[in-house]
């Protein structure tokens, strides 16, 4: 390529272009799964709850026929920076066309954004705060990607490295077929975590969540058995309120078991849905016109096999105390119920031990490994 030309974001027609440059790279992947448009918008709303206490800028590349050719965002998360004494700037929505000179200027742009805020090191891909995509795909580039993680090109980790990037953490994912009994080791140690901790499993009606204030108590759960791992910064209540006003509806509630103890304290909870990849694939990324018509039909009445395990948390004062056996003693009879034949988790860290040996009874399979990249500027 002759000649890049990178711009920061500001009109209609370039963040139409930021959005609609993944259509070009992806065109006929059988394994991408895009975004909503209407949530890559809204993430770069000023008004955007997620904002308040990061600064965002897209970037985006053509090359000399004005034809898009990448894209990046440049990412501050003030809080997360305070929290772990870091100076980091993030990179996010990395995408380009196989051109070290395209993956360059992005990745440049960001760099020099960041310095001139005063950061000294760039990690990404990342999010603006840690229940966002993460991790750039380094192996398993022939399977199905979903609605919670990062997809990518085989040769976008090779631009990395060349680019002198490298490895600050890795994630997998664990997959697992889903038994038709419960394995005698949690259905065990499910009966005596309610018998000697007095724990038992609820299922939360939309009440219990939005005026009986347990959608509150399931995040500050997650922020407080997330805080120790890698980047987690802690959502705040504006940050709790858009999640529960734009993901929770979508989740069937038999399949967010949470776990209470004899207090009424919330010490563990699940939240798993219905697979929505191929519906995603079928909308291609827009609700309008018929988009819409897919996602319902997935939700309602036409269900994928697949069960997205999104996010598990436990207490840290109740940690091996059972919960995880309650969790899987009750999704399993309802997985089977459902039709969902095998789940995936969201992505783990790979030094987080307490969390992947919790899954040996059910025989997992350890499949695509993303990292974050780092770089000193």
């Amino acid at each position: 390529m002759k000649k890049v030309n990178i711009k920061k974001v500001y009109t209609r027609r370039e963040m139409k272009d930021f959005i609609g440059l993944t259509s070009r790279i992806y065109t006929g992947c059988p394994y991408y799964i895009p975004d909503l448009e209407m949530d890559i918008r809204e993430t770069f709303n000023p008004a955007n709850a997620g904002l308040e206490n990061s600064d965002i800028q897209p970037f985006i590349a053509y090359d000399e026929k004005g034809n898009p050719v990448g894209r990046i965002a440049g990412i501050i998360n003030h809080r997360a920076n305070e929290k772990w004494h870091t100076k980091n700037v993030r990179f996010g929505f990395i995408e380009f066309i196989d051109d070290k000179m395209v993956s360059e200027v992005l990745l440049n742009a960001v760099e020099q954004w960041g310095k001139e805020r005063g950061m000294d090191h760039i990690q990404g891909p990342m999010g603006i705060f840690d229940f966002d995509k993460e991790g750039m795909l380094i192996e398993d580039f022939d399977k199905m990607s979903s609605m919670i993680t990062i997809y990518n090109p085989p040769y976008y980790p090779r631009h990395m490295e060349v680019l002198g990037y490298e490895k600050e953490v890795d994630w997998v994912q664990i997959r697992i077929e889903v038994p038709k009994e419960v394995p005698a080791k949690y259905a065990r140690v499910a009966s005596l975590a309610k018998e000697m901790f007095g724990l038992r499993v609820r299922k939360l009606t939309g009440t219990d969540i939005h005026k009986r204030g347990y959608g509150k108590k399931v995040f500050d759960l997650l922020n407080r058995a997330y805080a120790p791992l890698f980047g987690y910064t802690e959502m705040s209540d504006q940050q709790i309120d858009l999640y529960l006003r734009r993901y929770i509806p979508l989740i069937d509630k038999q399949l967010l078991p949470v776990i209470e103890n004899e207090a009424n304290e919330v010490v563990g909870v699940a939240i798993t849905m219905n697979s929505l990849s191929q519906a995603l694939q079928k909308s291609k990324g827009k609700l309008f016109p018929v988009g819409w018509f897919h996602l319902l039909r997935a939700l309602k009445w036409k269900k994928e096999e697949k069960a997205e395990m999104l996010l598990v948390a436990v207490h840290p004062d109740y940690q091996g105390l059972g919960v995880n056996a309650l969790f899987f003693d009750d999704l399993i009879p309802i997985y089977n119920k459902c039709g969902i034949k095998w789940a995936e988790t969201g992505p783990q860290l790979e030094d987080n031990i307490r969390e992947l040996t919790q899954w040996k009874p059910l025989q997992p399979t350890f499949t695509k490994r993303r990292r974050c990249y780092k770089k000193s500027l």
